[in-house]
């Protein structure tokens, strides 16, 4: 059975009186969930303005990046965008809350762009790699594009804050995909 390519994982929290304990990460564990992938960097991120967002970010083949994302302080929105050559869900996107209340991880694999905003000052956000960054092979989308459709919870009239590098990234109708199509189509998140 072919799972969806970008996953929600909720880790279970053992909880008692001093607090609680979870597991982030176990490859065995996360083998049971088609996820494969080697993990080698760790990213570590601070938001300090409500509404900031980051993205839509990935890099392209030979340095692709599988990510595990996952929020330590605050809530953020976090989104993948299906740019897989020839995929039947090129172009559709997925997103789910993570908080440091709620515990939930997003796994997003090569092949997608990446981006979050920020829904509380002062986020802290951590998240694995595959590959460690390699400025050669980064690219973009811009996160208001038209035409992928993003609802990214911002309210209206409020101005998300970008980075200048993000907020002139190319448009999805003007970027050459060098991701190949694995045959997973985009599923909802579950």
């Amino acid at each position: 059975m072919l799972t969806s390519p970008v996953q929600l994982i909720t880790p279970r929290r053992f909880g008692d009186t001093r607090g609680w304990f979870t597991e982030v990460y176990s490859a065995p564990k996360f083998e049971t969930l088609g996820i494969t992938c080697h993990f080698v960097q760790d990213n570590h991120s601070l938001s300090v303005p409500r509404y900031t967002l980051r993205g839509l970010h990935f890099q392209t083949p030979r340095r692709g990046q599988d990510k595990l994302v996952r929020c330590i302080r605050g809530r953020i929105f976090d989104v993948a965008v299906d740019i897989r050559k020839g995929s039947p869900t090129y172009g559709q996107w997925v997103g789910a809350e993570l908080s440091a209340e709620n515990g939930h991880q997003l796994f997003i694999p090569i092949g997608f762009a990446h981006g979050f905003v920020t829904l509380e000052p002062d986020c802290e956000v951590m998240y694995k790699c595959s590959d460690t960054y390699a400025p050669d092979h980064e690219g973009g989308i811009r996160w208001n594009d038209a035409a992928i459709g993003i609802d990214w919870l911002i309210p209206s009239g409020v101005t998300p804050e970008l980075s200048t590098k993000d907020a002139v990234l190319p448009l999805l109708a003007d970027f050459e995909s060098p991701f190949p199509y694995d045959g997973r189509p985009l599923a909802p998140l579950t």
